[in-house]
């Protein structure tokens, strides 16, 4: 419940999505601004085509603004804004800014209170019985009580004058947008526009209203627009869920936003978790003493006419308060060029890259290429499984099970396709659907991704419990599903063998969902091998990666760079295929192998006579100095020197993460698995004591990771090390040769 007082003076805006265009050709003030939109009915992006008629012009840049003032008003970036929808809309002018007793239909100065269900406001005498004080706790009108147990309600109309809508009412109908200012800006030609971020409203998801929904609640979309100024109308105030439980009286133009509405996938996300991740990043390339706001030698030829401006007074009847405009140098407020960004402009920060450094940037890991090479008919395979899902009339759940070797681009190639078919979809070639990525890495137990598929795809959090209930009832009966719920939804699920219980439950709801009739649900993992035994699972493989593959995909990640010897390449392919196959071990040894030769040429440039000896190529000698360094780490040192039985406990660890898939045994099976490669290979089994000393010795290494408590044979262990270290180490065992067979 929420008080709201007769006289609110609150004006806040929120905003939904973008109009396709919003240009003022006459160039008058707001009040006779015209908006070429059409009324739709989702955020929908503008048109290439207006994008490309304001483009700037080579010579003439536009001026980027802090805070502006325009139209008597003020408006900074942050700010949230109610936007026109329609061009010919003409009660878009009618805006009080007080809202009416939906009883008396006055305005007074008493105060009103806040129906929960109809938002309506009353005043506490007008009400029957009258009330004194405003209740605590949720309060509910008269009439919607009526409705609720089934009665004919007719709300009372405005004697002799037309019932007036507030812009609250008209967003919440869909008759405006909800929008926050991302960034502020002055055209040549002398329009004010803005970049904004929208908002809409739950019956403009995909889910539809859901009955968690509070009624003024909005969710922020990743869909941007450039909006004219003169389509604005006034400010409201867009909250997360602690601001707005303590916003009990600040007017009628505040509204809740908790996710994230993902326009592309349909899906949610917790504005929390974005804003944590966007901290995280914030604090690994902060830079305090970066203060560019201090070179004021960059004002540009606008900046002094609007400071001119500034001295001559308020324009066009402007209050007084509000003279200072974004690069008044009085308010000591500058454009968003020149403000105290934390991320330095790299053309000021370093100087230009040479050939070497640009291959170690465009070889890191991190660096997303543009095309996946060597894996197109996998993506084909990926592809036509998704659309032959997803475009079935009945459109029944699938499972597509995806296993191979680390590195060898399995994820990586199913985020390529899902944004290839985003595209098709937003073509209108295939029908919508919902998208899901989960890691298993980011649960903090198993029953924990129930919750996350259900926050992501109703945008509600629950217990990990009521999720499942949840979802079991919407992918087993269609019949309560919404028209627009009533959507294929693809599930992408990383780490999967974390989730393994006792009982194996997790698995198999998530395996058994898409075997409902009208689950329309599609997963795509990788799945144990006796797990995806219980039903007919499509399985794809990901073999390892062979050395002319392995030479490609560095080649392309170096495309347009000169900076290594061909032989070089080959034989960086050819060391890694012959042990791992894995694509990344390749990526991080070239990488590795260009550093040294960037040291190498740095340490020549400061002898005089090797000065002028030209650019220098990384060659063999700099990639077998890579290799070396990477495979001679201390963990790889002590794995070649430690004892016989500790080899062939690294071996049968090794042998069972291969056999099933899952970085995690338990000491138990891994007995059982040494006690097998010993007796076929003519050692004596030395007995669970002596095991269980050898593997707490390499715990106490941290050659591998022990589960913390007592010693007993369900203890959980797993490699702290990629299994390719240990095949490295121990494949040449001069005492052991039979271990490679394993390995």
């Amino acid at each position: 419940m929420s008080i709201q007082s007769s006289a609110r003076s609150a004006r806040i805006t929120p905003l939904t999505k973008t109009p396709k265009s919003v240009k003022n050709p006459s160039r008058r003030r707001r009040k006779a601004s015209s908006i070429e939109t059409s009324p739709i009915s989702g955020p929908i992006s503008p048109d290439v085509s207006e994008t490309k008629r304001r483009k700037r012009s080579k010579d003439v840049k536009r001026v980027y603004y802090k805070k502006v003032v325009y139209d008597g008003g003020e408006f900074e970036v942050g700010d949230d804004v109610y936007v026109k929808r329609r061009e010919d809309s003409c009660s878009d002018n009618e805006d009080p800014e007080v809202e009416e007793c939906r009883i008396c239909f006055n305005v007074g100065k008493t105060i009103m209170i806040e129906c929960d269900d109809c938002l309506g406001g009353f005043h506490l005498k007008c009400l029957k019985p009258p009330l004194k004080q405003v209740p605590e706790g949720d309060w509910i009108c008269g009439f919607c009580q009526e409705r609720k147990l089934g009665k004919k309600v007719e709300l009372p109309m405005p004697p002799g004058k037309k019932l007036i809508r507030t812009a609250k009412e008209k967003l919440l109908s869909s008759d405006l947008w909800a929008v926050r200012i991302e960034s502020l800006w002055k055209e040549p030609n002398g329009t004010y526009w803005f970049r904004g971020r929208w908002y809409i409203i739950p019956e403009e998801t995909a889910a539809g209203r859901q009955p968690h929904n509070l009624r003024r609640e909005l969710y922020r979309t990743n869909d941007f627009a450039d909006v004219e100024m003169e389509s604005v109308l006034r400010h409201c105030s867009v909250m997360n869920p602690k601001e707005f439980s303590k916003a009990t009286n600040e007017g009628d133009d505040v509204f809740l936003c908790e996710y994230e509405y993902d326009v592309h996938w349909h899906s949610f996300k917790r504005l929390a978790e974005i804003d944590n991740e966007k901290e995280d990043d914030k604090d690994s390339d902060s830079d305090e003493e970066w203060e560019c706001h201090k070179d004021l030698s960059s004002d540009t030829d606008e900046d002094l006419d609007l400071e001119e401006e500034n001295r001559k007074g308020p324009v066009n009847g402007q209050l007084p308060t509000h003279q200072l405009a974004a690069n008044s140098r009085k308010g000591q407020i500058y454009g968003l060029q020149k403000i105290g960004t934390k991320k330095i402009p790299d053309h000021v920060r370093c100087r230009k890259q040479t050939v070497l450094e640009k291959a170690q940037a465009t070889l890191l890991l991190a660096t997303l290429p543009k095309h996946l090479p060597c894996r197109n008919k996998e993506m084909d395979d990926i592809a036509s499984f998704i659309k032959g899902a997803i475009c079935d009339d009945q459109c029944l759940g699938r499972c597509l099970y995806i296993h191979g070797v680390p590195g060898t681009g399995k994820t990586m190639s199913v985020l390529s396709v899902m944004r290839n078919l985003r595209s098709e979809v937003d073509a209108g070639s295939i029908k919508p659907y919902c998208f899901i990525e989960i890691n298993g890495l980011r649960l903090g137990s198993p029953e924990n991704i129930y919750k996350v598929i259900y926050e992501a795809i109703s945008g509600h959090r629950v217990g990990w419990r009521k999720a499942l209930q949840l979802l079991n009832e919407r992918f087993s009966d269609d019949n309560k599903l919404g028209k627009e719920d009533n959507q294929p939804c693809v599930l992408l699920i990383d780490e999967l063998d974390l989730l393994v219980t006792r009982n194996q439950s997790v698995l198999y709801n998530i395996l058994d969902w898409p075997t409902k009739p009208h689950s329309k649900l599609v997963v795509i993992e990788k799945l144990l091998p006796r797990i995806s035994s219980r039903m007919g699972i499509q399985r794809l493989c990901f073999g390892p990666y062979n050395y002319q593959q392995l030479q490609e995909i560095i080649s392309s990640r170096l495309k347009g760079i000169d900076a290594f010897e061909k032989q070089a390449v080959e034989f960086a392919s050819r060391k890694v295929a012959a042990i791992s196959g894995d694509a990344r071990r390749a990526l991080e040894i070239c990488r590795r192998a260009a550093e040294v030769a960037d040291y190498r040429l740095k340490k020549l440039s400061s002898i005089p006579e090797y000065a002028s000896a030209g650019k220098l190529l990384v060659s063999m000698a700099d990639v077998e100095a890579a290799i070396q360094e990477m495979f001679q780490a201390p963990h790889i040192q002590v794995m070649k020197r430690c004892s016989r039985l500790s080899k062939i406990f690294l071996t049968a660890m090794v042998h069972e993460l291969y056999r099933t898939g899952m970085c995690e045994t338990t000491f138990e099976k891994l007995a059982i698995t040494l006690s097998r490669l010993c007796a076929s290979n003519g050692e004596a089994f030395p007995g669970w004591d002596t095991l269980l000393k050898v593997g707490c010795k390499l715990g106490e290494c941290r050659i591998i990771i022990c589960e913390a408590g007592a010693k007993h044979r369900l203890q959980k262990l797993q490699l702290n090390f990629p299994s390719d270290d240990v095949a490295f180490a121990l494949k040449d065992s001069p005492e052991l040769p039979w271990l490679a067979k394993f390995l």
